[in-house]
Formats: C-alpha cells, sequence, structure tokens
C-alpha cells in the first residue's frame, strides 16, 4: 500500500471484491437507482420528444403564414390560456393586399365549435379545445390540409380533422350536428390533417364556409379572429411586419407568423408539457427520496454486518480514509451501474409511452425520440448523488471501526430508547406542527405551511426509532396470542433494532404520506364542490355541456328560454360567460338575468338590489367587495377586449359567490362587448306537483333540438363537476406506484440481509423444532410489522398535511376538509398486504437454509 496512488488502489480492490463476493446485497439498491433514474429520465425524454414534435408539427402547419393582423388589445383570465380578443374588420383585407410584398391575405375566423358524434354524444370536449372556422383556400395560409374529399363550397357543408371524424364515428357524406353553440346541421364533405397529423389528442376542428363562420362564430358578419398574410418570395418575416404595421389602424396589430405559431405552441403544448413533465418530474423525485431512505438504510446493514471486517482490516494496517473509500467505491459502484442501466430503461419507458399515447387518445407527433445530453446527464448525476449520498454517513462509521472491535460481538441498538432523540424529534415536531397551523389556519400562508411540513417530516424520521419500539409493541401484540411463538418471535425480531426497523419503514411511510395527502386533498375538493352546488343550486336539474375553457362549445343562449317556456318548469335560467379586466387584472363575468338567477341559486344575504342592474350596474360576491372596499354605490371601470373601458356602478353585494362567480353583470350589458355568445350552464325550477322524472324528460326533450346537451340533477351535477379529482387521482396513484414499488423493495433487501445476518440463529431456531412453515410465517410477519408501521404513520403524516394543503390553498375560506375513510382504509390494506409480499422472498430463502451449515456459520 506503499506510494501515492496505493491506498486508493487498495480501497478500490476492497470494494470490487466485496462487490464480488456480495452481489445479493445490492440487488434492492440497484433496483431503487434503477427504477428512480428511469423514472426520471423518461420524463426528460418524453418531454424533450413532445416539445420537438410539436415545434416540428407547428413550423410546417404555419409555414406558409408571414403576418397575423389581430386586435392589439386582450384580456386574459386566468387559466384561460390566450386570452379574449376583439375580432378584427375584415375590411383590411383589401388594404392589405396592396402592401408591397404581400403575395396573399386571408380572414381566418375561429370560435368554439363542438362536433355531435354518430351516437348523439359530443366528440371531445372536457379541456381540449373543440374548434370550428372558415375554411381558407390558399394553400400557404391554411393550417390544416385537406387529405380525403372536397372542401366545403355551400352553406351547411363541412370539413372535420381526422381524428375528430373517427373518434365521432362520422365519415364523407354523414350529416350531424355542429354546437356554435347554437346548433348547425352540417354535411361533411371532406376530412383534414394539421401539420400532416390526424389531430392533437382530443381537439377537434371543423372548418366550414367564410358566410356560415362569420354568422355563426363572430358577433357580426365582416369580422375575422385574425387575418394572416402571405409573402411574396424573398420578403422577410420581420420586414413584411413593419410594412403592413403600417398600414393597419389603431387597436389593430401586426406581428410575424413565426411569433404568433410560438405563441400557439405555447398555449397547446408549452403550458401543458410543463405541467406534466413538471408533475412527472415530481413524482421522479419522491421515488428518488423513498429509493434514497432505502439504499442508506442497505449500507448501513451491511457497514454493521462488516464490523469485524472492517475492524480486521483496521488492525492489518487498513486506514480510516481506506476503509471510508472502499465503503464510498461500492456505493459509486452500484450507482454507476445501476444509473447507467437506469438511462436505457428510461429511453425504453419514453419508447413505450410513445406507443401506448395512440391508444389512450393521446397520439405523439410524428417524429424519433430526442435523447439530448440533459435528459442523460442529470439523471445519471442524480442516481450517483443519490446512491453515493445515502453511503456517505455508513461509510464514515465503517472509518470510524476500531481494530479491537473485531474481538466484541455486535453492537446493541440502543436508538429506541434514546432520550435525546425523543427530545429532538418531539421539539422539531411541536415546531413544525405549530408552524405548519399557523400558516395554514386564519390567513394562508403558503412559504409558512411548506415550511412547517418540512419540519414535521423532519420530526417523523428522527422520532422514527423511537416510535417504532412503541408502535411494535403494540402492532404486534395481537400477534403472540394469534401465532402464538411465531408471532412473538417476529415481534422480538422486529424490536430487535428500532433504527432499521425505523429506517426501513420510513420509506414506505413517505410514498404513504403522498398517496394519502393527494388522497385526502382529493376528498376535500370533492367535498368543496358537494357543499358548493348544494349551497348554491336550489333548482332540481341542470343543463350542462362537456368541456370547459375557451374552445368549449357550451350552449345557446336560446335554449334558457325554450325551456322556460315548458309547461312544467317554472324558471329556467342560463348563466353565460364573460371576461373584462378590472383592476388591471382579468376576471370572469357570469352574464345571466340576475333576477331569474335568484330563484335557481342561493346567493346568500344580498346588501343591495339585483333587478336594477341594467346596462351599468354590476353585482359583485362579499369576498371581492372586501377586497378592493366596495360597497353598493361604489363604481370601477371595466375594461373589454374591444376596447372599450366602461364605468359600472355596484347595485348589490352576495354572501355566496358559488356558482354565481364573483361578478354577476346583465346580458344587457354584455351584448356590446360579445364575441361568441354562450351559457355554461342553464339551472331549471320546476313548478309545484311536477314529479322530477316527468320534469326532467319535457327538459330532455326540448334540448334535443340544441345539440342535446346532458340533464343532470343536482346530485348528478355535483358527481359531474367533481368527475376530474377522480382523474387526478387515478394518475397520482398509478404515478405514485413507483415510489412504494421502490419502498417494498427496501422492504425486502433489508429482511433479506438480516436473514444473512441471523443465519446462525435461523439454524438454532430450526434445529430446536422450528418447521420451514413457521420460519417462513415469522419472517412474512416480521415484514408485515414494519409495513404496518410504516402506513400507519403515513395515513397519519398525509392526512395532517393534505388538511395543511387544504388550508394554506383556501384564500376565500370556502373549502371543505374531507377524510375519505373508505380510500384511506384501501391504502392501509395495501401496505399490509404490501407487506406480505416484501417478505416473500426473504422467507423463502429462510426456510431454505440448511441447519447443520446455518449452525456452523459465523
Amino acid at each position: 500500500m506503499s506510494g501515492p496512488t496505493g491506498p486508493a488502489r487498495a480501497s478500490l480492490r476492497l470494494s470490487l471484491s466485496s462487490l464480488r463476493a456480495h452481489k445479493r446485497r445490492f440487488a434492492g439498491t440497484f433496483l431503487a437507482v434503477f427504477l428512480g433514474v428511469a423514472f426520471l429520465a423518461g420524463t426528460m425524454v418524453m418531454g424533450d420528444t413532445l416539445r420537438a414534435s410539436f415545434d416540428t408539427l407547428f413550423a410546417n402547419a404555419n409555414s406558409g403564414t408571414a403576418v397575423v393582423v389581430r386586435s392589439a388589445d386582450v384580456v386574459t383570465v386566468p387559466g384561460e390560456g390566450q386570452g379574449t380578443r376583439e375580432p378584427v374588420d375584415t375590411a383590411l383585407v383589401t388594404r392589405l393586399r396592396s402592401v408591397p410584398g404581400v403575395a396573399a391575405v386571408a380572414p381566418a375566423i375561429e370560435g368554439a365549435g363542438q362536433l355531435v358524434g354518430r351516437d348523439g354524444e359530443p366528440v371531445g370536449g372536457q379541456g381540449p379545445p373543440t374548434l370550428a372556422g372558415n375554411w381558407i383556400d390558399d394553400a400557404g395560409l391554411n393550417p390544416y390540409v385537406l387529405a380525403e374529399g372536397r372542401a366545403p363550397r355551400t352553406s351547411g357543408e363541412a370539413v372535420v380533422n381526422r381524428a375528430a371524424a373517427e373518434k365521432g364515428g362520422l365519415g364523407i357524406g354523414d350529416t350531424t350536428v355542429l354546437r356554435t353553440p347554437d346548433p348547425l346541421r352540417v354535411t361533411i364533405v371532406g376530412l383534414v390533417t394539421f401539420g400532416g397529423e390526424d389531430g392533437m389528442g382530443q381537439s377537434t376542428f371543423t372548418g366550414l364556409t367564410r358566410a356560415d363562420a362569420e354568422r355563426r362564430l363572430m358577433p357580426a358578419p365582416g369580422r375575422a379572429f385574425t387575418i394572416k398574410v402571405r409573402a411574396d418570395s424573398g420578403v422577410g418575416q420581420e420586414e413584411l411586419a413593419r410594412r403592413v404595421a403600417g398600414v393597419v389602424p389603431h387597436g389593430v396589430e401586426a406581428v410575424t407568423g413565426q411569433q404568433a405559431a410560438d405563441e400557439n405552441l405555447d398555449q397547446v403544448s408549452g403550458r401543458f408539457l410543463s405541467l406534466f413533465t413538471t408533475l412527472l418530474t415530481v413524482f421522479a423525485g419522491i421515488a428518488l427520496l423513498v429509493a434514497t431512505f432505502s439504499i442508506h438504510n442497505t449500507f448501513a446493514i451491511v457497514v454493521a454486518q462488516r464490523t469485524r471486517e472492517n475492524a480486521l482490516l483496521r488492525a492489518l494496517g487498513a486506514s480510516r480514509r481506506q476503509v471510508l473509500g472502499s465503503t464510498l467505491a461500492e456505493a459509486v459502484a452500484v450507482g454507476l451501474v445501476a444509473s447507467a442501466a437506469g438511462l436505457l430503461g428510461g429511453i425504453g419507458i419514453a419508447a413505450g409511452l410513445q406507443a401506448l399515447f395512440p391508444a389512450v387518445g393521446f397520439p405523439f407527433p410524428e417524429g424519433e425520440l430526442v435523447v439530448g445530453a440533459t435528459a442523460m446527464a442529470v439523471p445519471l448525476g442524480v442516481g450517483l448523488l443519490v446512491c453515493a449520498g445515502s453511503a456517505v454517513l455508513p461509510a464514515v462509521r465503517a472509518g470510524r471501526t476500531a481494530p479491537l472491535a473485531a474481538l466484541r460481538e455486535t453492537a446493541v441498538d440502543h436508538s429506541g430508547a434514546s432520550r435525546g432523540r425523543a427530545l429532538l424529534g418531539a421539539v422539531l415536531a411541536a415546531a413544525g406542527a405549530a408552524a405548519t397551523v399557523a400558516g395554514a389556519a386564519g390567513t394562508p400562508q403558503v412559504w409558512l405551511t411548506s415550511a412547517g411540513a418540512a419540519l414535521v417530516v423532519v420530526a417523523f424520521v428522527v422520532l422514527g426509532p423511537v416510535a417504532s419500539s412503541y408502535a411494535v409493541r403494540v402492532l404486534g401484540a395481537p400477534l403472540a396470542r394469534l401465532r402464538g411463538v411465531t408471532g412473538a418471535l417476529a415481534r422480538r425480531n422486529a424490536l430487535r433494532s428500532p433504527k432499521r426497523t425505523a429506517a426501513t419503514a420510513t420509506a414506505l411511510m413517505i410514498g404513504v404520506a403522498v398517496v394519502s395527502l393527494f388522497t385526502v386533498f382529493g376528498a376535500s375538493l370533492k367535498a368543496t364542490m358537494d357543499r358548493t352546488v348544494d349551497r348554491s343550486f336550489a333548482g332540481d336539474v341542470a343543463v350542462t355541456a362537456s368541456g370547459f375553457g375557451a374552445g368549449a362549445g357550451g350552449l345557446s343562449p336560446k335554449l334558457a328560454p325554450a325551456v322556460g317556456r315548458l309547461p312544467e318548469v317554472a324558471t329556467a335560467v342560463g348563466l353565460g360567460k364573460g371576461v373584462a379586466e378590472v383592476d388591471g387584472g382579468g376576471r370572469q363575468l357570469t352574464v345571466t338575468d340576475p333576477v331569474a338567477l335568484t330563484r335557481v341559486l342561493d346567493l346568500g344575504a344580498v346588501d343591495g338590489s339585483l333587478s336594477g342592474l341594467s346596462r351599468d350596474g354590476i353585482a359583485v360576491s362579499h369576498q371581492e367587495a372586501d377586497k378592493h372596499h366596495w360597497a353598493p354605490g361604489s363604481t370601477m371601470v371595466l375594461a373589454f377586449a374591444d376596447g372599450a373601458r366602461r364605468r359600472f356602478t355596484v347595485r348589490a353585494v352576495y354572501q355566496e359567490a358559488g356558482l354565481g362567480g364573483d361578478y354577476i353583470v346583465t346580458r344587457t350589458a354584455w351584448e356590446p362587448h360579445k364575441v361568441q355568445d354562450s351559457d355554461a350552464l342553464v339551472a331549471v325550477a320546476f313548478k309545484d306537483g311536477v314529479a322530477p322524472d316527468d320534469g326532467r324528460a319535457a327538459v330532455q326533450e326540448a334540448a334535443r333540438g340544441y345539440g342535446n346537451p346532458e340533464v343532470q340533477t343536482r346530485e348528478e351535477y355535483a358527481e359531474s363537476a367533481a368527475s376530474g379529482v377522480d382523474i387526478m387521482l387515478t394518475l397520482v396513484y398509478a404515478l405514485l406506484a413507483l415510489a412504494v414499488l421502490i419502498a417494498l423493495l427496501g422492504i425486502a433487501n433489508t429482511l433479506t440481509l438480516s436473514v444473512h445476518e441471523r443465519t446462525r440463529e435461523l439454524g438454532l431456531l430450526r434445529a430446536v423444532g422450528q418447521t420451514r412453515s413457521q420460519l417462513r410465517s415469522m419472517v412474512r410477519w416480521e415484514s408485515v410489522l414494519v409495513a404496518a408501521f410504516g402506513t400507519a404513520g403515513g395515513l397519519a403524516l398525509g392526512a395532517f398535511l393534505g388538511w395543511a394543503l387544504v388550508k394554506a390553498s383556501d384564500s376565500a375560506g370556502t373549502s371543505a376538509f374531507a377524510v375519505p375513510p373508505g380510500r384511506l382504509s384501501v391504502v392501509l390494506l395495501v401496505g399490509l398486504v404490501a407487506g406480505v409480499l416484501a417478505g416473500w422472498r426473504p422467507a423463502r430463502r429462510a426456510a431454505r437454509l440448511d441447519v447443520l451449515r446455518a449452525i456452523a456459520a459465523e
């Protein structure tokens, strides 16, 4: 070991020799790192591939558009994408054609239009936009390409993107309804593609004649969403945009086609991809956090088992540095191999998703997988960091092994009775709980709640060994009575090393805590929606249209009056949507008949009068009024997308926002500023004595002529409004399955190492009469106890953090907190079953031990 590189070489030889001799010890560590890195790498590769594919898709689709002319004023409401713009005058087309360098000009009309399929159900919706527009004859300016059939020529003819037609069971020659929102009977004469693709996920497009599009999608004839300009050969986009900007009127702007395409790309793919990849990255981080506990526990056990070996090395002259280096080298070697394998696994995951997405209705755009340097370097670095970082403390402990330790028996773990640990954990728990409650209760403070939650998690980790001693005694108490000696031995084994039990259970606890957190948060969201509908909706049925956002078709404003004329109906009122800027921020307006609204919605106590809003009056919720110091008689300025600024007088302040929203105006006030008028909901109250089924049937019959929207009872409407929560929870559970799997691998690995450590003890038990079945049962019950401790701790932690998340995100003070006992019971059951599965292989291995060899083992 002489020379400057001698110690390093000796450490490397020791570590490689140890890895070769004890490969099975690190199987769980390898799998934990592999899965975490593969998930992270797959997420990054998939994100890069989607971005590149959408970039290409939009570049191809909009390559011929050099300049886009549009309204300069835009009102953006949070969550509503690009915002709302005033249409431009199509008379500009003639002026633009005379600009030097212009080859072609075409008005582009776009609005919400939901296609109804052959089965009478709407195609698309529930988020992705359902769009309609005019068919542009100039191929260079039209992002859609005719793939089959022909372009629409006369009123009532339409082309549809091929994916939407397939989903709706429609083909060329079929006649169906397009909700615009007034129902339009159309005959499909052609199928189109966008940038070479049949469609973008669940988005749909229906192309009409220009006359139909103006009449159905614009507030008046002679208006267009934008005007597209194609350049002559040799004229650049920037130059042409400057020329066009010189001839357009005030309030209208000219932007390059590239800028407009980038904005569309950001809305369609950028925000979605950012949210999607961020979500996946968060869950990859949770998986790697769980893996960290499992890896640390593995190395801690390995170092403890090699105490005599390390002590002998120290007695033979090895330095602390060499022993430390040997242990870290093992961690780096395992991390490097597992991370490299994880990178390959991540590429496989991305390729699998690329093939899987079309099957679930979200096809990847055409293109090869994009495997960038960052997508490879970051997961590799994270994998190495997790593995090496998890081994640092065990490695330092190994380096401190005294030579005389070779002569001692294995040290006894007293961490479960450590007063210092108990005191520190209690202080951290108290401080964390206090900060969390202070940040969540009263006026929500997210930073304080987050800091408190982090302290609570740290306290759980610190208190783990202390808590495990008490928890295992309590949880294992029935075992001695139910399983006799086998149960008692399983309980004693779990109590033998509180630190090890706690470290093993902590990995599962983190996974279960996150699952419980989202379960509680989701249940609270549903409870809030149920309470909102229960408090606000005083009608009997609700007529709704699927979808939401700018691209949702909505309901015809003519539907509510038609339903209101039914002999079974007392009141039918439509709730439309408008947008305007208030104090510089975009706000959504509810457009309705305020007086009729009070007959079907409960707005609570009203200060002022809802009957006198007229053209210049507005009603606001109590929360908004308090925020802006408004009262009946106060005035505010609303800035609309058409550039108009109008002063409104607050005529009423109502207590419960609920379904009515925070701002209510009349249809008369909104009429001058509307673009494409529609209702999001029609609330219906029946006359006294009308049977609910009879009233519902009458409303359904009347609604059939307006695109057959859905008619729901109050309970069905509340359930439908909360349906997105179940979809979110399903996705969360699927993603968190990886973290739980890694935690189970940690339990299995710990038990395997524990079985190896107790070889002689197990041999003696077999020698004195314990059967193979009893031995397997003992090891499995030990696994169940560890899993039960981790699951119980995770449920408690998750429920508390779920409460904090609900309260911290509730600035209005209207959220309901709900703990779903059924779902949490399922989580508990899954945790216990997982404990049985995690102990299955270690139990079989223990039962297969040769008795004589086991007794002779050192």
